[in-house]
């Protein structure tokens, strides 16, 4: 089932596999796919104006990236995310974001604490309707996205990207209890993890990120079908 009010819509031939792949992974990442849906390859591929063989390609990286699941005499589902999936990346994206905060505070340059700046004051910005809401959520990743391109390491942003999808499934579908208060507490994390980049204090960041990421992932969990009830 198609929901929201994002569509399909029929590509060019050239470079299908890519722009099916972007397609997919656009829809999933949004809200047009719910986490557990069934897709249906020959329906996409009608939608898509494409064949059979470049959705099934652009399915398989997602498989890989591990945002679709392919379960034998089934069929191929959008995945979904377990309290013990997140807890795991959860893990995985603090070492990553404490290992680019020590290598940030040697490297980051006074361009570049402008432009976090700029984004933690968008950050700070009123959040009332949907499109708010959106626009809130490309901001806290573009946040955090900051903060590895500031320790410029290839390698570990290309690793980090394919936690943040997940992370990004989940928060897109959680069904966000007490946002406002979540709102405020995340708001003066963010301070906290600015004001330690600024100073170039690798430990007080640290300390700042993994509280941060850590209470994240405790809500988005509590957000999880028959989790916090």
């Amino acid at each position: 089932m198609y929901t929201g009010d994002v569509e399909l819509q029929r590509l060019n031939r050239q470079r299908a596999t890519d722009e099916v792949y972007e397609a997919l992974r656009h829809g999933i990442l949004g809200d047009l796919f719910q986490p557990g849906e069934r897709l249906n390859i020959g329906d996409i591929a009608s939608k898509l104006g494409v064949s059979l063989t470049p959705v099934r390609h652009a399915v398989q990286q997602l498989t890989a990236e591990g945002l679709v699941e392919i379960r034998p005499r089934s069929g191929t589902y959008v995945a979904s995310l377990s309290a013990k999936d997140l807890e795991e990346t959860s893990q995985i994206r603090c070492a990553l974001e404490c290992l680019a905060a020590e290598l940030a505070v040697e490297r980051i340059t006074t361009g570049e604490l402008s432009s976090v700046r700029e984004v933690l004051d968008a950050l700070g910005r009123p959040v009332e309707t949907e499109e708010d809401q959106k626009r809130h959520e490309a901001d806290n990743l573009r946040f955090h996205a900051l903060l590895i391109e500031a320790s410029g390491n290839g390698k570990l942003g290309e690793m980090y990207e394919s936690l943040r999808a997940h992370l990004q499934i989940a928060r897109v579908h959680s069904r966000q209890s007490g946002w406002a208060d979540r709102l405020r507490q995340e708001h003066a994390e963010h301070e906290e993890v600015f004001a330690a980049l600024e100073a170039r204090d690798a430990a007080r960041l640290k300390r700042a990120l993994r509280q941060h990421i850590f209470r994240a992932k405790d809500d988005l969990i509590a957000d999880l079908p028959g989790e916090g009830e």
